[in-house]
């Protein structure tokens, strides 16, 4: 228990709420209407198995990066409270447990699984040689929404498409804001990222502006999908939420950047999680 104790923290497993919310966001899309139990049950089981699997290789793939930084060298492999063994063993459960939920899903889910295995694994390999990285993680986080639709409708909607572009732009984002913290490091060690190629001021810049692109995505569902005031309150308040997350930060003031990070991205994620569960419930609203 203890072991798991320290691995639940190292992946950071509370921060699956990033996620999930979206994921079932999609699901509620799919057919405007509260999904089946069983879909619902094996899509949390999914995304569980997924983000399981790709915070540990992550950190397997980066332990030797994490131990020279100073803000990351506490972690569990680097310190030695685990070994790469014991967190393959964590990676092969999970990935296991990723692939028993796309099939019980759906043909197509089971079918591009494979896609999701790749994303997962090759997102922590792309900040050695592209400052694009954030993207990359962004559109692994995409497939959360789209997954959860295909895993339902057994097909890709454009409406699906544009969610996932939505919320690739929301994490690249908030990512670029949170990769400022590691500028110095990432300067002195060759890691790529967008603040290490443009500098903290323009990367803030560059973060802003995926933050309202993301906005405009989420608005485009809505309008095609005919979504009514819940959604629409629900957008609102997650807009509000990316703004003020840009007011805590400024390129001479960090300290805030892990408050904007956990807490203001988690709240948007469940806000609009909540608001588009109530327009489903309310559609006459």
């Amino acid at each position: 228990m203890r072991k798991l104790k320290i691995f639940l923290e190292m992946i950071k497993f509370e921060h699956t709420l990033f996620a999930l919310p979206f994921a079932y966001i999609g699901a509620l899309l799919t057919g405007l209407a509260i999904p089946q139990t069983y879909h619902l049950i094996w899509i949390t089981l999914a995304m569980v198995g997924a983000r399981t699997a790709a915070m540990s290789l992550n950190r397997i793939i980066d332990r030797r990066i994490d131990a020279l930084n100073p803000r990351t060298a506490n972690r569990a492999l680097p310190k030695g409270l685990l070994n790469v063994s014991e967190v393959w063993l964590y990676v092969a459960v999970s990935l296991l447990l990723f692939g028993i939920s796309a099939y019980k899903l759906s043909p197509l889910a089971f079918t591009l699984s494979p896609i999701a295995l790749f994303a997962l694994t090759f997102y922590s390999y792309t900040k050695r040689f592209t400052w694009l990285c954030h993207f990359f993680l962004g559109a692994t986080l995409s497939m959360a929404p789209m997954g959860a639709w295909v895993a339902i409708a057994n097909s890709l909607s454009l409406e699906a498409l544009i969610l996932g572009l939505g919320v690739m732009f929301w994490v690249a984002g908030f990512d670029i804001v949170y990769a400022c913290d590691d500028y110095d490091f990432d300067k002195a060690s060759g890691i790529f990222s967008i603040p290490a190629r443009f500098g903290i001021a323009k990367a803030l810049t560059i973060a802003a502006g995926l933050h309202v692109i993301a906005p405009v995505c989420f608005a485009a569902v809505g309008l095609l999908l005919g979504l009514g005031i819940f959604y629409w309150a629900g957008l609102l308040v997650a807009v509000f939420l990316l703004y003020y997350q840009h007011r805590l930060i400024s390129p001479t003031d960090l300290s805030k950047a892990g408050v904007a990070f956990y807490g203001l991205n988690g709240t948007l994620s469940m806000v609009m999680f909540i608001f588009t569960l109530l327009d489903i419930l309310f559609p006459s609203f």
